[in-house]
């Protein structure tokens, strides 16, 4: 990706034209002596994040950015997405499914997952999951930690809850940081929309809506438990971090507080299904993912977004059109092989496609559902990426990222539209690993 972002030093932009889209509360700095800063009349709180960058706390946002300013201090405000609608849960009207497209034995006993349209075969316009588990390819697997950054996740899900990552040293609700990493409770991940006296973030990721339970369901639902549908990779753990609002109102700050809370747990795979359309030139979520891949070997994939094929290399989206390498767009195709009518596109800021309409997953209360959307195609990529580097673990994420764009299934109409042209194949990847390893 190489979408060029245009400056990170904000401060000459006024407040007031930027009211509705910055937290007041909160802002990023960079500097290497945040000694000068802490002290400060209206810093509250200095938290590090990695290298020199800090997030600030304060009371009074505007006389903090005059005093930066009056100290040429770099700074950089906390963003907050515009809220919007995520994906309703739709009705079961699904007309084609997975048995419609193939006729032979299936892998899995999961009595619902014939509705995965997409596990059918390339030919068939999905991603060859019951191909590529009747077939001999399968490798020596390792477990993957996928960290699914969205609304939260639903852990006692009876289609999740054996899938779950969990933090073995936190002892459940005895409201201890048992191994201080700052998060009392963090069994199961952490939700940055509770915070406690201290603005220390809640240890309980359980969501109220259900958009991250239907993302972790494509992902890692339990396989062959006679029960519901099966995920896509079959060794994936869910490390479920509440970030994105109901109304999809997320904040920078959280965002990179997710990032790095999931990497430093052990998350190889992180899944972002949201974005904004504006972004005024920020970079710090950039910079993030960057950090994140080349100090924890993390690759993280993005959802191209919702606008009816907005190309954004032009109108850029967030966090898609950032241009750090450890970072996979996905857009969204339907079961006739197609760029599902609502997917965004983008020659340089695309990566791949994969299918996002009408996906069956799981979703709150113990259910299931279909939803649509490049959010629905970034687990479905996910779940590929994942189970690919179970089977070769000792790959970095770039060749990860090398390998899902190389192998992937090319279509003629997706030309100047996407970077790899083609859609995401399980099947294809891993045969692709085997025979092109030594040149990796």
């Amino acid at each position: 990706m190489t979408k060029t972002l245009i400056g990170i030093f904000l401060g000459l932009i006024s407040l007031s034209s930027l009211a509705q889209s910055i937290d007041a509360t909160r802002l990023f700095v960079k500097t290497n002596n945040p000694d000068q800063i802490k002290n400060w009349k209206h810093v509250s709180k200095v938290t590090p994040l990695f290298a020199n960058n800090y997030l600030l706390h304060t009371n009074n946002l505007e006389a903090l950015t005059a005093k930066l300013r009056k100290n040429k201090v770099q700074f950089e405000y906390n963003r907050i997405a515009k809220k919007s609608q995520l994906p309703k849960t739709l009705p079961d009207t699904q007309k084609n499914s997975f048995s419609d497209f193939f006729l032979g034995p299936s892998f899995f006993n999961d009595p619902e997952v014939a509705k995965i349209w997409s596990f059918s075969d390339a030919k068939n316009n999905g991603v060859s999951v019951n191909s590529y588990y009747l077939s001999p390819l399968s490798q020596q697997k390792e477990p993957i930690v996928v960290s699914v950054v969205d609304t939260g996740v639903e852990y006692t899900h009876d289609d999740l809850q054996d899938n779950m990552w969990v933090n073995d040293i936190e002892i459940p609700n005895n409201n201890i940081d048992d191994d201080q990493n700052g998060y009392v409770d963090d069994v199961y991940g952490i939700n940055t929309l509770q915070r406690n006296e201290n603005g220390e973030a809640s240890g309980n990721p359980m969501p109220t809506h259900s958009h991250g339970t239907h993302v972790a369901g494509t992902i890692a639902a339990t396989q062959n438990n006679e029960l519901g549908i099966a995920g896509i990779a079959s060794t994936a753990k869910i490390m479920a971090i509440r970030t994105v609002p109901d109304r999809s109102d997320e904040t920078d700050a959280d965002i990179i507080e997710s990032f790095l809370y999931s990497a430093q747990n052990g998350a190889q795979i992180i899944n972002c299904s949201f974005g904004k359309k504006h972004n005024e030139g920020g970079n710090i979520v950039n910079e993030t993912i960057t950090h994140i891949g080349k100090e924890y070997n993390v690759l993280v994939f993005a959802s191209a977004g919702n606008e009816y094929g907005r190309d954004i290399d032009i109108e850029p989206k967030y966090p898609a059109s950032f241009d750090s390498e450890y970072l996979v767009v996905v857009a969204s195709t339907n079961s006739r092989g197609s760029l599902s009518y609502f997917s965004n596109i983008g020659k340089k800021s695309v990566d791949i496609a994969a299918p996002g309409s009408k996906i069956y997953s799981t979703v709150l209360n113990q259910g299931y559902g279909y939803k649509s959307g490049t959010s629905m195609a970034t687990p479905t990529a996910v779940g590929v990426a994942a189970e690919l580097w179970s089977n070769f673990p000792e790959l970095t994420a770039l060749q990860i990222k090398k390998i899902l764009i190389n192998s992937s299934v090319s279509v003629e109409s997706f030309k100047n539209k996407l970077q790899a042209e083609g859609i995401i194949d399980l099947q294809t990847a891993v045969r692709y690993t085997l025979e092109n390893y030594s040149s990796l």
